[in-house]
Parts: structure tokens; sequence; C-alpha cells
């Protein structure tokens, strides 16, 4: 192979590497049924029954063995348009026992769907928070593709919709972003800030480019940034907590650094240890009451 075939064959591959790897940041499940459809669920060995009453539209979840997985909160299903067009899908989170002193606004991370992302959020309900989250375009039940341009104007009009719900108007905001979810919490955070009381960011990455650099170093240079959490976050004057694993295998911590060094005071950088995103699994408390103190919440 001459030289010349060897640079058109490098180029062709260059280009293909970079489309796959723009669009390699979304790993959603779709389920295609309605949420009153849904009886099981299964995901790995997990599996979910389902119970859905569409006079109030509230959910119930129970294990194989039919015990509850929230029995310190309500779960009521609601859906809404998003600026993409889309219809989507999202759950209200509502503490059983305990007054609610703030609302989170979730923005969950990029793989699988809000049956299984939920998890992640809830463990805050018992340290006095309730919680409104969503899917993106293309994921659970929301309808759509799944995409960075859908899912940035799918986190817009979520935080529209959640200042705006019956439960959450007499309640101040948070948005807390995991992962993906992070890096769109600095973005929407930071041109929303006026609807906002804060803003935390869970091990998320500093933009598009960087995290592919991270994943593939060569090819990830090809990636597009579109909008830049680390630049984004810079307009922001709301307090930030950013809370980051040591042991992120999926981003790295020096990534969750980026976002920090830019955001203005008043900010905490929390480090921990344990996988990507399980913060609240293993630090519940400490992050509950960190978010009190710095959100000035009582």
């Amino acid at each position: 192979m001459n030289k010349f075939k060897l640079l058109i064959l490098s180029l062709t591959i260059c280009l293909f590497s970079s489309c796959a790897f723009n669009n390699k940041f979304h790993y959603p499940i779709k389920i295609n049924h309605n949420v009153d459809e849904l009886v099981v669920f299964s995901y790995g060995k997990d599996t979910l029954l389902f119970n859905y009453n569409k006079k109030n539209k509230i959910i119930n979840i129970k294990d194989k063995n039919g015990t509850s997985r929230h029995n310190n909160f309500s779960i009521e299903a609601f859906n809404f348009i998003s600026s993409s067009g889309n219809k989507l899908h999202g759950w209200f989170l509502s503490p059983k026992n305990i007054k609610p002193i703030a609302t989170i606004v979730h923005f969950h991370g990029s793989a699988n769907d809000i049956l299984t992302q939920y998890q992640a959020i809830s463990p805050l309900i018992d340290y006095g928070f309730q919680i409104i989250t969503f899917d993106y375009s293309g994921y659970g039940f929301s309808k759509g593709k799944a995409s960075r341009k859908n899912a940035l104007k799918d986190a817009y009009s979520f935080l529209d919709f959640a200042e705006n719900h019956i439960k959450s108007k007499d309640h101040k905001l948070i948005i807390y972003g995991q992962s993906y979810g992070g890096y769109l919490a600095a973005i929407v955070g930071s041109n929303k800030q006026k609807k906002i009381q804060g803003i935390v960011i869970e091990g998320a990455f500093s933009s598009h480019k960087e995290e592919a650099k991270h994943e593939v170093p060569f090819w990830g240079n090809l990636v597009k940034n579109g909008k830049k959490a680390d630049q984004e976050i810079k307009k922001n004057l709301k307090p930030v907590l950013v809370i980051h694993s040591k042991d992120d295998k999926k981003v790295p911590l020096f990534l969750g650094k980026k976002i920090f060094d830019k955001a203005n005071h008043p900010k905490l950088f929390y480090e921990i240890d344990k996988p990507h995103i399980m913060g609240l699994q293993f630090y519940s408390e400490e992050i509950a009451d960190k978010m009190k103190k710095l959100f000035n919440l009582k």
C-alpha cells in the first residue's frame, strides 16, 4: 500500500471514529410500553415488580419477593413536553414521614433509565429532601432519540417544569447531577441560577472531548466538545458542591477537579472513594450534611 492510500485509509478511520465517539455518550434502556403496562422489569439479576395506579398516578415497586423498595417515600409519575419536542416521563419522590426542606432536581447519568437511576439519588430522602427526576429523550418511557443535543434541551425544560410543579413551588430547588447529569447540571444551573439555591455535581466530566480522551487517548481528540462544563460554571454565583471519587474508573478525579477549580465561591470539593457515582450509597449522611450547610437549608 502506497503512502497516499495509507493516508486516505487513516483519514477515513479518523472520520468514522470521530462520528462514533461523538454519538457514544448515551446508553439508554428504552421501554416500549406505557408505565401502566409494565408489570415486571428485569435488570441483570435484579427483578422488580411494578404496580401503577392510574387514578392517582402512584407507582409501587417491589422486589421479586414482594418486599417494597421504597417504604420511606412515595413515587408519583408524570409526563411533560420538552423543548426537544419529545414527551418525557418522570417521577416525584416524596418522603412519607419527613417534612421536606428542599426539592432536588435530579439529572441522572447516561446509561439505563429512571427505573434504576432513581436508586442513585433516593438516599437523600432520609435527610429531608424530596426529589423530582426524569428520563431524557430516548430513555425509559420517554419518547424521541437519545442524543447530546436533546439531553441538554431536556435538562433545561425539566428545570422549568420542576420549578412550576405544585410540590416544588414552596421549596428551594437544588440541581443534583450525576455523571453525564453532573455535566448538564453545571451548564443548566449556571445559566438558570436565578431559579436555584445551588448545584451538586457528582462524578462529572468537564467536557466531551476530555472524557473521550480518557477512554481512547488518540481518537478522543476528534470528539466535538459542544458546551464545556468547566467554562459554563464560571457564570454561576450560587453555591457549588463537587463530589468525586478517587476510585472512579469511568470519569477520573481530575475532570471533576477541573470543574471545581473554575467554579466561584462559595464552593466545596468532597473527595470520596468507592466506584463511579456511588457517593450516596456510602456517604449519604455526610453529603446531606454538607448540602444543608452550604445551601443554608434548615
